[in-house]
């Protein structure tokens, strides 16, 4: 009997069932890999559903190659589910039944949306999943502004964040990284599957500043004060400007 495999994450796309040195699966194995998936709370990894095969008795003797002959049997689960509700789906490492995201639209107005999280907790979260393991005081030298203890505790409740041990520093403080629930969450097979920073990153349009020259000349004749620029999105003044000065009715020298 050929031992069994380890943990892997192989794409679905990468699943042979017609690969010539690969044994057709038995029906029973098909039934077998389903109901583990199916009654399992957790995503059901290649190694369990082969330490489940073998402790059924459903791999045939013939077999020389465990790893190609459960992928077998899992390309025949997933072929099961074509064109249904729901199919078996890569999640965190592991297969999870998932509904079809295509009817996703049809199900936001019958299924209640699970909580969403705060704009300070994605930011935090998203700081952690880029830069794993980090401490406390590098997401906020990343974010600018300080950690609320709340947000850190939401996150924890949440279980998307967990402790990674701790930084050999002064204080030795707690490293943070993402958890098994956090991809789970965001249907991700493992953390190759983040979108790459660059992709995230908006073009933005060049605008040419006028010159003084430019600008003056482009100045109003009939008097009116010109546009100021909007403030922040924060609602706070710029640095450095003192408050009233835009306003075109006061006068800074009287």
């Amino acid at each position: 009997m050929a031992t069994l495999i380890e943990d892997t994450v192989v794409p679905t796309s990468d699943l042979a069932v017609g690969r010539a040195d690969a044994v057709a699966p038995d029906p029973r194995a098909l039934r077998l890999a389903e109901a583990m998936i199916f009654a399992s709370t957790e995503p059901v990894s290649d190694r369990a559903v082969a330490e489940m095969l073998v402790g059924q008795e459903a791999v045939p003797p013939e077999v020389e190659d465990l790893a190609a002959y459960v992928a077998a049997v899992m390309a025949g689960v997933v072929a099961l589910y074509d064109g249904r509700g729901v199919a078996p789906v890569r999640v965190a490492g592991g297969w999870q039944f998932r509904t079809d995201a295509a009817l996703a639209p049809a199900l936001t107005k019958l299924v209640e949306r699970p909580r969403r999280l705060g704009r300070s907790a994605m930011e935090t979260l998203a700081i952690v999943a880029y830069h794993q393991p980090c401490t406390r005081a590098e997401i906020e030298a990343i974010r600018g502004v300080a950690l609320s203890q709340s947000v850190l505790d939401g996150l924890l409740e949440e279980v998307l964040i967990v402790p990674r041990g701790r930084k050999e520093v002064p204080g030795r403080p707690v490293l943070w990284g993402t958890s098994a629930d956090f991809l789970r969450h965001f249907g991700l097979r493992d953390l190759r599957d983040l979108p790459r920073r660059e992709e995230l990153m908006v073009d933005v349009p060049q605008i040419e500043m006028p010159t003084a020259s430019a600008a003056e000349s482009n100045s109003p004749d009939d008097g009116s004060a010109p546009e100021t620029a909007a403030p922040p999105a924060d609602g706070m003044p710029d640095e450095g400007t003192a408050p009233g000065l835009d306003d075109p009715g006061d006068d800074p020298g009287s």
